[in-house]
């Protein structure tokens, strides 16, 4: 077996340099003015950013051997799923505004900027504390069992206007009650003030922090390594914005995602609570393969979303009967 590449500094900014690269034809070049993202462009750009992450699995088996490259695509898939849940939340805080559809990418895309930096601070810091307090992985592992249960157990109510971060926002500035195009400022009664567009925007940023506490551990119970971990974050989050544009308008075909969710979430869970890792070894430990984690996140989540399809279309067909 070829001796494994390790990953140094350079090898972070590279892989950050090329993010910012990417970020910037996005926004510079492809989506550099306000415009409806129709269907066929939501499905290409997911395509691209899978793919991409796809490439960069395939990179690291010679580079880093077999083991980190399914650690790779096992966190990838976890973020991406639960980064579901996320889209249908920032789709009731788009509807709540009126925003209209046009400049829904722009939020996104100063949203995710903000969540990669949000989320590499949260991935550095955790990776920290686990490598001085090893014992703080089963706090986490309970912690994400609670959060699949809890998620089972309610609903995903969302009102924007009694979040403390729009009461504060309001309180520290003045707000116009009208948009100014794709601006986050402009000038109302004579001052400089926010546009309801920033308000959407920190609400977006906030949902993120929120679903960043239960996905960042996640993926700390698939692998401690923070560069694998902090990559397939950055892979699930910038393809977040063409996932959205293709999900928001089929929320109805999901019915049975936010159980599959839970279950991924319970199942992580304990997984954390029982496989060492690498850390030392527990009294009560059971070894989970990371093919055996892969196949059972895919396994959950291709139920769910094939059962809601399913009962979709027969809810369908039994409207179109009876009428």
């Amino acid at each position: 077996m070829p001796a494994q590449v390790e990953i140094t500094f350079w090898h972070w900014i590279g892989f950050i340099c090329c993010v910012m690269l990417l970020l910037g034809l996005d926004l510079g070049v492809f989506h550099r003015r306000a415009h409806v993202v129709s269907l066929r462009e939501s499905l290409i750009w997911t395509s691209v950013w899978v793919c991409l992450a796809l490439l960069f699995a395939a990179s690291l088996q010679p580079l880093r051997g077999e083991k980190e490259s399914l650690q790779f695509l096992t966190g990838y898939l976890i973020e991406l799923s639960l980064s579901m849940d996320n889209v249908f939340v920032i789709a009731l805080i788009f509807g709540h505004f009126a925003i209209p559809a046009q400049y829904q990418h722009r939020v996104l895309f100063w949203g995710i900027l903000g969540a990669l930096i949000m989320r590499g601070t949260m991935i550095g810091l955790g990776a920290e504390l686990i490598s001085r307090l090893d014992w703080v992985l089963y706090i986490l592992g309970a912690l994400l069992v609670f959060s699949g249960i809890k998620m089972l157990l309610t609903k995903s109510e969302v009102d924007p206007e009694r979040s403390r971060v729009v009461r504060w926002a309001r309180k520290l500035c003045p707000v116009s009650p009208e948009l100014d195009g794709q601006n986050f400022v402009t000038s109302w009664k004579g001052r400089r003030a926010l546009t309801p567009l920033a308000l959407v925007l920190l609400l977006v940023e906030t949902t993120d922090l929120v679903f960043a506490v239960d996905s960042i551990p996640a993926v700390f119970a698939v692998t401690l390594k923070p560069f694998i971990v902090f990559t397939s974050n950055v892979f699930a989050i910038l393809g977040l914005r063409s996932l959205y544009f293709l999900l928001a308008g089929a929320i109805g075909y999901f019915r049975f995602l936010k159980l599959g969710l839970s279950l991924v979430l319970v199942f992580i869970g304990v997984k954390m609570l029982l496989d060492p890792h690498d850390s030392p070894p527990r009294r009560f430990q059971i070894d989970i393969p990371i093919s055996t984690s892969l196949m059972v996140v895919a396994g959950i989540l291709l139920v769910s979303i094939a059962a809601s399809v399913f009962a979709k279309r027969r809810e369908a067909r039994e409207v179109g009967t009876s009428g």
